[in-house]
């Protein structure tokens, strides 16, 4: 018989999503250049992301997971739309391209499921993933510190900015960055992302684009209703609405490129994402031609569930 009471509701399953691509520029710029691979090209990029992923892995043991990485560069649908975007960046150096591979293949060695598309950035591979594996009864932590990202999080999400040891839900994005969880992309479309090149709109600034979306919650209703706009408590209300009036198909682009992408195909056998076997010779391979010290290499094997037997290496 019931006792009357509310049955209880298992905690949603967590999948991780971890942005690959800011952890390896991080460590490209904060691990001395002397580490050197078999080949002589250097490896501390590398090296600080394996780091970085043993961490996570020993810290979270997530059972489910998967590292996104950035391949669209000028190849990005978002190119198409406005060639100037993330035009303002320098091309990564072959140095830390080649890297990039090591990282992937570190990724898959470990056996964690790697996403990466040609036309699609981390974000929206990992906005994708997000959201498909919602309907499977899954919640997202995300790995990264970038507030773009903060726009996919729904209640029980997470994300995490693992450097800072910082954690946020979608209630807590307000209290970051001066708009609700659902905003950000409207947010970004008025007061642009100078990160990746993407103007706004002239003259409107982050406190001024929060007050606006504070009051009319989206910029659809915002340049909807732009006559009330002069009639605001704003410093310079009447010239915020001359400009949004003057700029609004600038801003509906804006908005485009600030937009996660959710829909990218992923393959379906993968939605899930559970960590699978490692590749001990795919991984014994990569430590030597890397040239891993014995710590690194005896962590691996480890966190892989492979038993380490070797005799010392280089550090």
């Amino acid at each position: 018989m019931s006792d009357g009471s509310a049955p209880s509701i298992p905690p949603r399953r967590a999948l991780y999503l971890v942005d690959a691509s800011l952890y390896v520029f991080r460590a490209w710029h904060s691990m001395p250049d002397e580490f050197r691979g078999a080949d002589g090209w250097p490896t501390n990029a590398v090296q600080g992301f394996a780091r970085f992923l043993l961490e996570l892995l020993e810290r979270a043991r997530p059972q489910y997971i998967a590292v996104a990485f950035d391949e669209a560069h000028d190849s990005c649908f978002r190119n198409a739309l406005y060639p100037a975007y993330k035009a303002n960046r320098e091309a990564a150096p072959e140095e830390l391209r080649r890297q990039f591979k090591h990282c992937k293949a570190l990724c898959v060695a470990l056996g964690l499921a790697v996403l990466a598309h040609e036309q699609y950035e981390a974000d929206d591979l990992i906005g994708s993933a997000c959201v498909a594996a919602r309907t499977h009864g899954f919640r997202a932590v995300i790995v990264s510190a970038d507030k773009d990202l903060s726009q996919l999080l729904e209640h029980g999400d997470e994300q995490w900015d693992y450097a800072r040891n910082q954690r946020w839900g979608m209630d807590g994005v307000h209290a970051r960055h001066g708009v609700q969880a659902g905003q950000i992309a409207d947010y970004l479309a008025l007061s642009g992302d100078p990160v990746d090149n993407i103007p706004g709109v002239p003259g409107i600034g982050a406190k001024t684009a929060a007050a606006l979306l504070a009051h009319f919650g989206t910029l659809d209703a915002l340049l909807e209703r732009v006559e009330e706009v002069p009639y605001l408590r704003l410093r310079g209300a009447a010239s915020t609405a001359a400009r949004l009036k003057l700029h609004r198909e600038q801003a509906l682009l804006c908005r485009q490129l600030a937009t996660i992408a959710c829909q990218v195909p992923l393959d379906g056998a993968a939605l899930h994402f559970v960590r699978g076997n490692a590749d001990p010779v795919g991984l014994g391979s990569l430590c030597e031609s890397l040239r891993f010290g014995p710590l690194t290499r005896r962590r691996l094997y480890q966190s892989a569930g492979l038993d380490f037997v070797g005799s010392p290496q280089p550090a």
